[in-house]
């Protein structure tokens, strides 16, 4: 079983940056792609983003595509979604999701192995 924790959610103004972590807790980062999903009140989940198991690819929603960043560590057992020019849209609960030597480009949370309890991210306008 792995264990999700996600970490770096809180209040921003629109047009500052957030960086949001996840590491997967007694497992190796390395054989995992890791996605990111996001849920706002009232509203469907969505896929912003994955990076495929070995950090070859990477994928991203149309909504954040060059404001957000999905880096891994292997060596900090880490995983890191970059968001800038955050707007007050992208307010939301986000998850870490992860999926072993998967592709990272699943649109579909529950096509993924694991997933984080989530973090509450709030841009303020």
């Amino acid at each position: 079983q792995v264990q999700l924790v996600e970490s770096g959610g809180g209040l921003v103004q629109a047009g500052g940056s957030l960086r949001l972590s996840c590491a997967p807790s007694g497992r190796a980062l390395r054989i995992y792609a890791m996605g990111w999903f996001r849920q706002a009140p009232g509203k469907e989940r969505e896929f912003v983003g994955g990076i495929s198991w070995s950090g070859d690819s990477t994928y991203y929603a149309d909504s954040v595509k060059g404001r957000f960043t999905i880096s891994r560590d292997n060596a900090k057992n880490t995983v890191y979604l970059q968001m800038n020019s955050l707007k007050p849209e992208d307010t939301a609960v986000y998850y870490c999701a992860a999926d072993a030597y998967g592709s990272g480009r699943r649109n579909r949370l529950e096509e993924w192995g694991y997933r984080g309890q989530g973090t509450q991210v709030t841009v303020s306008s």
